[in-house]
């Protein structure tokens, strides 16, 4: 009698295995993840973020071509084509699309409000109305912002620092971008106290760059802050050269930008951001909602000095400044 009891357990354990093999292999399925960068196909700096999510993912379990695949496409800050690939991303389906930008969010959010978005490195992404709130995002969306007003205040102070005679400052911007006026607001609070003068100069084409900086170099004791969009992103290399050319001391927000060129810059480390952005990107693989989770604001800051450029605008560079940078180009 026991063996015939043991015989209809062993039968049910059977069968119930063989029931539960087509579960576990669902539970197992390859995940998709697309990525909208917002740097160009070829650029170091995109190819180097990309590596660095990548990396941080297998920390938690996920692997590329193994239990997850990554789509990814570079829009290159180039409205057209941020479109066209948010487009095909979306309609791979895939469990979740993180987002390079600005304009990578802008346009993923126009293709579709279901599919859970992940950005990187978005400047304002209330005001731009991506999300709800810092603390509660709402809808499909949320991540790390990259921008902090008080960024503002610091940019004057470091330009005061590697240029001291720079009494006049052109703040460059996209007014476009929503954080403009309260990021001035800022600025020129902060004005009188480093015994500067700010204004606002406003471009969006190349000739706009060219002829608002040409106009502002007329006066000596100039310097230029130039803060971050999609136009800056793209136009870099006009705006460096401009800078060289009409001698301007010009402090950026991204390290790229000095690694390519620019003088000096000041802003979140954005390579620890990706490694960041993989966290979250797990919490949604495994069932969290981007509604429920806050948008983080930068844990790291850096600042970076071309001496190089300092050079081509016979600009002398203090080694108290030099101490304090996190990296030096010679």
């Amino acid at each position: 009698m026991a063996t015939g009891i043991r015989r209809r357990e062993l039968t049910f354990a059977l069968s119930a295995t063989a029931l539960a093999w087509p579960l576990a292999a669902g539970a197992q399925r390859q995940r998709l993840i697309g990525m909208l960068m917002n740097r160009a196909a070829d650029d170091p700096e995109g190819r180097e973020r990309s590596a660095v999510f990548r990396q941080a993912l297998l920390d938690f379990g996920w692997s590329d071509r193994s239990n997850v695949r990554i789509e990814t496409r570079w829009g290159a800050d180039e409205p057209d084509l941020e479109h066209q690939y948010a487009e095909e991303l979306v309609a791979l389906a895939p469990d979740v699309i993180v987002a390079g930008g600005s304009l990578s969010v802008e346009a993923l959010q126009h293709a579709t409000r279901s599919i859970p978005i992940v950005f990187a490195s978005v400047i304002d992404p209330v005001g731009a109305g991506f999300v709800g709130s810092l603390a509660h995002p709402g809808g499909n969306t949320t991540g790390f912002t990259d921008f902090e007003y008080i960024l503002g205040a610091k940019w004057l102070e470091v330009l005061k620092q590697i240029a001291p005679s720079v009494t006049r400052v052109a703040i460059l911007r996209d007014p476009a971008v929503p954080s403009g006026a309260t990021l001035f607001t800022a600025v020129q609070a902060s004005a009188p106290s480093l015994g500067m003068d700010v204004v606002a100069m406003d471009v969006r084409a190349p000739g706009d760059i060219e002829s608002a900086v040409a106009a502002f170099a007329r006066t000596a004791n100039g310097g230029l802050i130039v803060t971050p969009s999609g136009h800056a992103s793209v136009h870099r290399d006009l705006i460096i050269m401009l800078a060289v050319r009409y001698k301007l001391p010009a402090v950026y927000r991204d390290r790229s930008i000095v690694a390519s060129g620019g003088l000096i810059s000041y802003g979140p480390d954005q390579i620890d951001l990706y490694r960041r952005l993989a966290g979250y990107v797990d919490r949604i693989l495994r069932g969290e909602k981007p509604a429920d989770l806050p948008v983080q604001v930068p844990s790291k800051y850096e600042l970076s000095i071309n001496l190089r450029a300092a050079r081509a605008i016979d600009l002398s560079v203090s080694q108290a400044l030099l101490r304090h940078a996190d990296e030096v180009i010679e």
